[in-house]
């Protein structure tokens, strides 16, 4: 985790903050679906999207690409 308040405040971590604003909008496209049934959708382990979401994991392209094309949303901007 890159701060306390994860992830409500801005990182001045460049790397941090993609993270920080990908778990956001991870977090969004998720609403109110369980993340399990997201993580069934995607083919990825419940704990990797949980990981995410709590600043405790990063994720690699692989995880990317299956969760924007399983949320059918673009969860990484540049």
């Amino acid at each position: 985790m890159l701060s306390p308040e994860w992830p409500d405040d801005p990182s001045t971590d460049p790397a941090g903050e993609a993270a920080r604003r990908f778990a956001l909008n991870l977090k969004a496209a998720i609403g109110d679906r369980a993340v399990r049934e997201v993580s069934r959708a995607a083919d990825l382990d419940e704990g990797t999207i949980r990981k995410i979401l709590l600043g405790q994991s990063w994720p690699d392209l692989r995880t990317i690409w299956k969760l924007e094309s399983s949320l059918d949303a673009q969860l990484y901007f540049r």
